[in-house]
């Protein structure tokens, strides 16, 4: 059975958290976006003259007692969160959650350490905001709730959702966030809409995945771990109005982008990833087609030339059947994009620098996986096995002219250390 309750509704039920559940993972982040979304919600509300629903999601229950207590079988995160909130904004607000004694660690300490953020974050709200969060429990926030009087059926829903259905990625929901940012503006949103449909949504994931995100870790000491949907927040910009010095400093700054840096909210985004999806392609074409870079798209080349000889056939399935060096290309082109990105050329030295740079790591390494990238990246002093140590981003980042770039003194290992990388070793030497 399904149907559509309010949160106050839902969190009066006599609900039950069983044994199989998982701990109580949500941080102060996810509350935050929670509290914000309803905030959002709030303002909806107001502007569309009371009119206005934000539906939260699904909650499956197992009614294991004809109606006296229901198993909570998805929707556990979401409903000890908005208990907590519930409490803060009304000492006197009472339901079983409360009664239910989690025996996990890690549970208690993301109870306590939400519950504390939560009053903070509402000591700092006028008393109205309270009201106005009580109002939405009441009758803006509303979730569908499914029970079944079966746990299989129970489990088979909840395979059904969270398997069978396929998950939003991260640009996914970052399009759907900045929309909704634009929802002022319906005439621009359509055109988002429509700009970003003609992309290869493949791309755009690659994008963030391979480039975007990981040069935002490096260029700030930090190893880059996979874009998930945890780190979203990095790329949903500032608000349009917001008053913050920072904020207003972005928004004159539009339309030029920086990686490092953010943007405005809405429209913007989708500008951006269009941006860069042109960067990377620009640069891209022009080391395939530059003859001052002949020696470095000999170097990062995957497609065997028909005119080749045997031991350069021979070097091009070396590279292709080699993951550690799949993974200094992209370090190389990550290396590029953030040094055209700031400087908006292609001088001949800078960009052999950056390659010198970049494979001289697949020399240095017999076995070369991801973590080995990350400390290289970062600029990891501590590993003697890297003949350089330069934290190649954040030199970027800071630098004021392109010259600091091009004068570097990049090394490049005596000798290879496995014998199959001596092609790589010999150009690597004449750049």
């Amino acid at each position: 059975m399904a149907k559509i309750l309010s949160i106050d509704n839902l969190l009066k039920m006599p609900l039950v958290i069983p044994n199989y559940q998982r701990p109580y993972k949500w941080t102060t982040q996810n509350i935050d976006a929670l509290l914000n979304d309803i905030s959002d919600a709030i303002n909806d509300y107001q502007k569309y003259n009371f009119k206005f629903k934000y539906r939260v999601g699904t909650i499956i229950l197992h009614d294991k007692s004809k109606g006296l207590s229901y198993d909570i079988v998805d929707g556990q995160q979401r409903i000890i969160s908005l208990s907590l909130i519930r409490k803060c904004i009304d000492s006197n607000f009472s339901c079983d959650i409360f009664n239910i004694s989690f025996a996990n660690k890690s549970s208690q300490i993301n109870i306590h350490n939400n519950f504390e953020y939560i009053k903070e974050w509402f000591s700092l709200k006028e008393k109205k905001v309270k009201d106005n969060f009580i109002n939405a429990f009441r009758n803006i926030l509303e979730v569908v709730v499914i029970s079944v009087t079966k746990v299989s059926e129970a489990f088979q829903l909840f395979d059904s959702q969270n398997t069978r259905g396929k998950a939003l990625d991260p640009h996914d929901l970052l399009k759907a966030f900045h929309l909704r940012e634009m929802k002022k503006y319906p005439y621009e949103m359509e055109a988002a809409v429509t700009k970003w449909e003609a992309k290869d949504t493949k791309k755009i994931g690659e994008l963030f995945a391979n480039y975007l995100f990981p040069i935002w870790n490096w260029s700030r000491g930090r190893k880059a771990t996979t874009f998930t949907t945890k780190d979203i927040d990095i790329y949903k910009g500032v608000p349009e109005f917001s008053d913050y010095t920072y904020a207003k400093r972005v928004n004159k700054a539009t339309p030029y982008f920086q990686i490092t840096e953010p943007f405005v909210a809405g429209n913007d985004f989708f500008e951006m990833v269009d941006h860069y999806l042109q960067l990377l392609s620009n640069i891209q074409t022009e080391i395939s087609v530059n003859k001052d870079f002949k020696e470095i798209y000999k170097i990062i080349t995957l497609t065997k030339n028909p005119d080749a000889d045997d031991k350069e056939k021979e070097f091009i399935q070396v590279k292709k059947d080699s993951i550690g060096f799949r993974h200094t290309r992209n370090l190389f082109f990550c290396a590029l994009l953030c040094y055209y990105d700031r400087f908006h050329n292609f001088d001949t030295m800078a960009v052999k620098k950056l390659c010198r740079w970049a494979f001289a790591l697949r020399l240095d390494m017999v076995s070369l996986g991801f973590d080995s990238i990350n400390k290289y990246a970062i600029g990891d002093m501590n590993n003697a096995r890297y003949t350089n140590s330069i934290p190649m981003f954040s030199q970027i980042c800071y630098a004021r002219k392109h010259t600091e770039i091009s004068g570097l003194q990049i090394k490049i290992n005596d000798v290879p250390n496995d014998k199959k990388w001596e092609p790589l070793y010999e150009i690597l030497k004449t750049l």
